[in-house]
Parts: C-alpha cells; sequence; structure tokens
C-alpha cells in the first residue's frame, strides 16, 4: 500500500493542475458563455423542486426533489464535515474563500452537464432510463465521444467508491467511542475491520435494492442529517454571536495570504480550494447528472436549473458553517491531526462537551447516505463498459471496498479519490463545453416559456 500510495503521490501535481484548468477554466467559459441566466432563474429552480411546475405525464423514474436529494446526499457528507477540517488544516481559513468560487463557478457547471444528462438520456434493454456522462458523450459527440466515455466511466470504477466516507466515519467512531478503553472487557479486537464489516452488512441491504429505494431511503435521511447538523451549528453560532463577524473577516484576510498553504504560493492555495471544493459539491465530476437524468420532465433546462441548487447548498451554506464552526472555536489552531478530528475537537469545545457524541450521530446518518447513493454511480459505470448483468457485479466490489477503507489510512484514500476524481473531470468538462450550444438553444426555449407562463 505504501507503494501504491507513493505512485499516486507522484501524479497528485499534475491532477490539480488539471482540474485547475478543467474545472474553473471550463466553469469560466460557461458562466460568461450562459451570460448568467441561470443565476437569474434561480428562484424558479426552487420552485421546481417544490413541484409546482411537475406534470406527472413527463417520462423518468424519480421526482425533481428525489433527484436532488439523491444527489446532495452522496455530496453533502464526510466532504463538508471532514473535507473542509482538512482544507484548513492544509491551507488556513482562508481555503473557504476559494472553496466559495468554485462553488459559484461549479453551480453553472451542473446545469449544463445535468441538462445534457436528461437532453441525451436513452432507455436500456430492460426499458430502464440510462443517463449521465457517458451517454451525453457518446449520443452528443458522435464517435469522438466514446473515447472519452470509455476513460470516464473506468475512472469511475474508482472515483465512486465511498472510500473516504468510510475511512472518516472510522475515525470518528475510534476518536468517540475509543472502543479499545470503553469495550476492553469484550476483548483484544480489531475494531476498524469491525467497523468495515458492519458498514459492509447495511450498506449492502439498502444498495441491493436498486435505485428507487436508494432515492426513497436518501430522500428520508438528507432533510433529517442536514436539519440536524444546522440546529447544532446554529446552536455553536447563537453561543458565539461575537466569533462570527471576526471569523468571516479572517476568511478574507488570508484568502491572499499565500505562505498559509501547505503547497505554497498564490496557486498552491488556489488549487487547495478547488480540489476540496470539488470534493464536497462534485461539480465537474459527472456524478450528480446520472441521477438528475432520471428525473419526471420533459425539459432538460428546468433539473439543469434543479441540479444548480447542489453546490450552493453542499458547499456555500453547509461547509460555510462547518468552516465557522472550526474558526469560532479555534480548534483549528490546536489540532494536530488531518481529517474529521478537527471538527470533533470543533464541536466538543463549542457544544458543552459533548458535541463530538452528537457529531459522530450526523456522521453516521451522512456516511450512509453517502453510501448508498454512491454505489449507483460506480453501477452506472461498470454496466457502461459491459452491460447490465455485468454491472450489477459492482455492487460487490463497492462492499469489498468498505472494509478496506475502515482499515487503511486517510492519506491513501484523499491521494486515490483525488486523482480519481481529476481524471473523471477531463473527459466530462470536455464533452460539456463542446455541447454547451445546444444547452443554449434550449435555454433561451425554457426562458421564453417562463416568460410567457407556459412552464
Amino acid at each position: 500500500m505504501n507503494k501504491i500510495n507513493e505512485a499516486i503521490s507522484a501524479l497528485i501535481p499534475y491532477a490539480e493542475w488539471a482540474m485547475l484548468f478543467f474545472v474553473i477554466g471550463g466553469g469560466l467559459f460557461l458562466l460568461i458563455y450562459s451570460r448568467f441566466k441561470p443565476y437569474l432563474m434561480f428562484r424558479h429552480a426552487i420552485e421546481v423542486v417544490k413541484g409546482k411546475h411537475d406534470d406527472p405525464n413527463d417520462p423518468g423514474e424519480i421526482s425533481h426533489l428525489q433527484a436532488l436529494s439523491s444527489a446532495v446526499a452522496a455530496t453533502v457528507g464526510l466532504g463538508n464535515i471532514s473535507g473542509v477540517a482538512i482544507a484548513i488544516y492544509q491551507g488556513g481559513p482562508g481555503v473557504v474563500f476559494w472553496m466559495w468560487l468554485t462553488a459559484i463557478i461549479g453551480m453553472v457547471i451542473k446545469f449544463y452537464s445535468c441538462s445534457l444528462a436528461v437532453m441525451y438520456r436513452t432507455i436500456d434493454s430492460s426499458g430502464a432510463i440510462e443517463s449521465g456522462p457517458m451517454h451525453y458523450m457518446t449520443k452528443g459527440m458522435g464517435k469522438k465521444g466514446k473515447p472519452l466515455a470509455i476513460f470516464f466511466s473506468i475512472a469511475g470504477l474508482i472515483g465512486f467508491l465511498g472510500v473516504f466516507t468510510v475511512n472518516q466515519f472510522t475515525q470518528t467512531f475510534m476518536s468517540v467511542v475509543n472502543p479499545d478503553v470503553t469495550i476492553a472487557a469484550l476483548g483484544d479486537f480489531n475494531w476498524k475491520l469491525i467497523i468495515g464489516l458492519t458498514l459492509s452488512v447495511l450498506t449492502s441491504l439498502v444498495i441491493f435494492g436498486g435505485l428507487k429505494k436508494i432515492a426513497k431511503v436518501a430522500t428520508a435521511i438528507v432533510p433529517f442529517m442536514v436539519a440536524l447538523y444546522f440546529i447544532a451549528v446554529l446552536v455553536i453560532m447563537f453561543t458565539n454571536l461575537g466569533g462570527i463577524i471576526p471569523s468571516i473577516k479572517l476568511i478574507f484576510q488570508e484568502a491572499f495570504n499565500f505562505e498559509t498553504a501547505i503547497k505554497g504560493g498564490f496557486w498552491g492555495l488556489v488549487i487547495l480550494g478547488v480540489r476540496r471544493a470539488v470534493f464536497s459539491n462534485e461539480s465537474g465530476l459527472g456524478s450528480a447528472p446520472m441521477y438528475h437524468g432520471e428525473s419526471k420532465t420533459n425539459e432538460p433546462v428546468q433539473e439543469g436549473l434543479v441540479a444548480m441548487l447542489g453546490p450552493f447548498i453542499d458547499t456555500i451554506i453547509v461547509c460555510t458553517l462547518t468552516a465557522l464552526t472550526i474558526i469560532i472555536s479555534g480548534a483549528y489552531l490546536e489540532a494536530d491531526n488531518n481529517g474529521i478530528a478537527m471538527t470533533l475537537l470543533a464541536f466538543e469545545k463549542s457544544l458543552f462537551g459533548y458535541g463530538h457524541i452528537l457529531l459522530m450521530l450526523i456522521v453516521a446518518a451522512f456516511a450512509m447516505s453517502t453510501l448508498f447513493t454512491y454505489s449507483y454511480y460506480g453501477t452506472k459505470c461498470l454496466t457502461f463498459l459491459t452491460n447490465i448483468k455485468i454491472g450489477k457485479f459492482f455492487n460487490i466490489y463497492y462492499v469489498a471496498t468498505i472494509t478496506f477503507a475502515a482499515i487503511t489510512s486517510v492519506g491513501v484514500v484523499i491521494n486515490l479519490i483525488d486523482l480519481a476524481y481529476a481524471l473523471m473531470c477531463i473527459p466530462n468538462m470536455i464533452a460539456v463545453v463542446y455541447l454547451a450550444p445546444k444547452v443554449n438553444n434550449s435555454l433561451k426555449l425554457y426562458f421564453k416559456k417562463v416568460k410567457d407562463g407556459e412552464s
């Protein structure tokens, strides 16, 4: 594992620059090319999620709310809790500013990619809807899209593993419960292995139920876990009102303090912010289009607007609350460990000595919902590379990696996922930018319908 990690680490600098170029560069192009129209329809997007513009006769398998909940379930999770802590640990509070900037750009990327998912979705041999980057690459780009789709799908077999989530939940459980001491009477066990096996069993019970079961579970869990996290953080905010404004000021001040980043310099800090934001909200990866493409709608732009809300919820709201909690508590100055240990310390200090226990319960909900949804993404990738029958075997491989992730180090996991994410961004962003004119044409027609009151 050490040799594998060394090999991956050597590739990370190249992956960082690729992600910066394709996500930020491609996102800025889409931002200008769209003339900011998706942002102007933000309120309309919320109305669509509420079901105001639903048509029960539209094709699709799941509602707008279910699609958004399932996609958010995969993004609002450990990336928001420990991913933010990792970013601050490596780059200081200023890295949050660059995460915000990436999220704003990520909103327009989600709009275009998820519009394309509906525009180019197909029906498979079993009669089910197939959608995602692989399909808008092959259908929208023709022969030149096939290599991109294959490249994306291969990278997705690693990128769509729930290894980071499992690893950080295991670290949380070991830190809070400390079973080697508290449950020592039961004997000397490898508790990380036990946690991994337990998560494998629980995940298996859900993911072998298919998309509708995943969407149902995710829709039930996401509002609850986000609400509970909000309440906990808001309690911290209200008990530390005097620290909110100074913390926000510190983020802006440190955003241009390029000596704080471990990599050093302007680009080191920016790249760190991009990596952690993309890790958190998955803009540019091509994961969200797989769920949003299943929505019951005949309007591709409508679903693109719904998808645009994902990065806003994930990074602008949830990640900011986590960052403020860490900064206000002073945990970023005290934590010695990379990962969720910093957030646990922040909650313990800010919630009367019991916050770390509450956070462990929240993390458990985040972890399970993320594990449920990620399995679906990987199955899509393997199905595209092979066929429906073989694609189902991804879940077996997926469940096996859960146990592996529980016992390995956070450094190995972060490097592995960062590399896979960068490789997925390259083909996906090429396809999204190439097919952007198709979305613009659809946007123009939809914009007119909204103005005329037809949609």
